[in-house]
């Protein structure tokens, strides 16, 4: 019972791992979209 335990957690700790480094992604992509509309606006006007 204690083995099944111990995979059940390694996995959930992968695919939070996981899910964290893709939403890091995500948000870095969108704040360089983001920066890079401020800046081509400030620079047009």
């Amino acid at each position: 019972m204690k083995n099944i335990n111990m995979n059940f957690y390694k996995n959930t700790y992968g695919i939070t791992l996981i899910s964290l480094v893709i939403t890091i992604i995500v948000l870095l992509i969108l704040a360089g979209v983001t920066i890079n509309l401020v800046l081509n606006g400030r620079i047009n006007r």
